[in-house]
């Protein structure tokens, strides 16, 4: 597709007329109404799975019109991702491999859900340009023995290109017009491989002159989730399970009224519930509570969902593809109710020690702490400085813990050498629970017996920080002690179901609470 200058702001007027004027002679159909329809891995993992969406796509066309947003089929990013790390390696053909067995899933895919030999030769034409395109990135990934932030995302971002024309493709044939359609071609990001943010101005203008003749016409547009493209067209990813920050970008750029993210379970929780047998489904959070959540772990929603929308107060709704009789999660701006809505982990975390008696000596050492992980662009799950000034307390994930100490040792080389810092340690084995919830630090009372409980159980809180939002509070603890931390909290503030709040015990002796931070002792009342 062409990007040429539009006029967004006559283009879109217009556009809305005519679309009111198209969704009015549907009978039934809301005149003003737009979803964007999400679907991730798990809802498009074969042809049972895609039977399922398009029954969903077809139901809410009929009362609206309908942008979908389609992650690749299940499984499909790590494999292609993987054929780049074999080619990097020297070994092609294992790469080659791999993709003779996407190939192979694809063609299956479209033997079992397009009848028309027409279109499954146009569908299959597109996947040999697409494999092509896939060998040789692979075939030059092992010519330099290097798999570039900027190879990787063309090869990872594939997935979703094979998947939208078979989608688009099965939905027509069902008598429900519709397109496939790049992203890369609608949003434009900036250039941070595997991380991009979009340009939102010309992301708009680009959704208003390509997606809105579309729906005009009562075509339902099937757009890539989770890619993108820089000004210059070069591909771009918005990182790991971002097609849900693809549809509320998409739904911020077209004014859009709901914005629908169906996955493979029944909405947020008030704890993953692998790890909490008895936790419940939470019926509505505000953007804030559900961002917080996700920062924290919550692998429901993408880190960044929430951003695009953040102005608009679109509702976001998470919802289960295969049991679409049930209410699902509704994400508002304010939410609703108060008090301790989830729990979120992260349990493969390391905690960074920038410190020393020293400490309080080195020039702005927090502020050149904070721009060092700014600059590679590694998120700090939780950082804090003890009251003595003697400690700078840092958490990361796992996958960026070896950058950011090598980083945070290159920006105090000098304080290092002279001894003004004593040290920077590094321990890999730690995990962060986060409560989040509306007011959650004036809990004090449910605060307070929760950390006694904790004490009771011999877990100890390595750090503890109250989150500016005033909506989470998170804590470090061992790795091996997250299952128990996450238990604890969630009975203490009354998450689990009546049935299992009825059977716990009441402590009527409880002792105060001691927890260590650095070497310094803290307590709490537990009243």
């Amino acid at each position: 597709m062409s990007r040429e200058k539009t006029n967004g702001k006559s283009r879109n007027s217009n556009s809305k007329t005519h679309l009111d004027q198209r969704r009015s002679e549907v009978p039934g159909r809301d005149p003003f109404k737009l979803r964007i329809l999400k679907f991730g891995g798990t809802s498009v993992g074969d042809e049972f799975c895609i039977s399922k969406v398009l029954e969903i796509i077809r139901s809410a066309s009929q009362e609206s019109s309908v942008v979908v947003v389609v992650s690749a089929m299940g499984g499909v990013t790590n494999r292609l991702i993987e054929a780049g790390l074999q080619s990097e390696a020297g070994n092609l053909e294992p790469a080659k491999h791999i993709l003779q067995e996407l190939r192979k899933q694809h063609d299956r895919t479209v033997e079992a859900l397009i009848h028309s030999e027409t279109d499954r030769n146009r569908i299959r034409s597109r996947m040999d340009v697409l494999f092509e395109e896939a060998h040789q990135l692979c075939h030059g990934t092992a010519l330099l023995r290097q798999l570039t932030a900027r190879t990787r995302d063309a090869i990872s971002g594939l997935g979703e290109r094979l998947v939208t024309p078979l989608l688009a493709s099965a939905l027509t044939q069902s008598g429900f017009p519709s397109r496939s359609i790049e992203s890369s071609d609608l949003l434009i990001t900036d250039s941070c491989h595997g991380a991009a943010e979009p340009h939102m101005e010309r992301t708009r203008e680009l959704c208003n002159l390509h997606l809105r003749p579309l729906l005009q016409q009562g075509i339902v547009p099937v757009v890539t989730g989770f890619i993108g493209s820089t000004a210059e067209g070069v591909p771009t990813t918005l990182g790991r399970g971002g097609s849900d920050y693809s549809a509320t970008i998409l739904g911020a750029a077209l004014d859009a009224n709901e914005i629908v993210i169906w996955t493979d379970v029944d909405g947020l929780m008030t704890a993953d519930p692998r790890l909490i047998s008895d936790a419940t489904l939470v019926h509505e959070v505000s953007y804030r509570e559900a961002s917080e959540l996700a920062y924290f772990g919550a692998k429901v929603l993408h880190p960044k969902t929430l951003r695009a929308i953040a102005r608009c107060g679109v509702p976001v709704w998470i919802r289960n593809t295969f049991a679409t009789d049930r209410p699902g999660t509704r994400i508002t701006p304010s939410g609703m109710g108060t008090g301790v809505k989830a729990l979120a982990a992260v349990g493969d975390a390391s905690l960074i020690r920038i410190g020393g008696p020293g400490l309080v000596g080195v020039t702005d050492a927090l502020g050149r702490t904070f721009a060092t992980i700014a600059a590679i662009r590694a998120d700090a799950l939780l950082i804090s400085q003890s009251s003595s000034q003697n400690d700078i307390c840092l958490v990361v994930g796992s996958s960026v813990t070896k950058h950011t100490v090598e980083a945070l040792r290159r920006e105090f080389a000098h304080d290092l050498a002279h001894e003004t810092l004593e040290h920077i340690t590094l321990d890999a084995s730690v995990a962060i629970v986060a409560v989040v919830g509306h007011n959650v630090c004036a809990m004090s009372g449910s605060v307070g017996r929760t950390l006694t409980k904790l004490a009771e159980k011999d877990v100890n809180i390595l750090a503890m920080t109250q989150g500016s939002s005033q909506c989470v509070l998170s804590f470090v603890v061992r790795q091996e002690d997250m299952k128990t931390a996450l238990s604890v909290a969630h009975l203490q503030f009354e998450l689990a179901s009546p049935q299992s709040r009825s059977l716990r015990k009441t402590d009527t002796n409880p002792r105060p609470v001691a927890w260590f931070y650095g070497d310094e002792r803290h307590s709490a009342n537990a009243d």
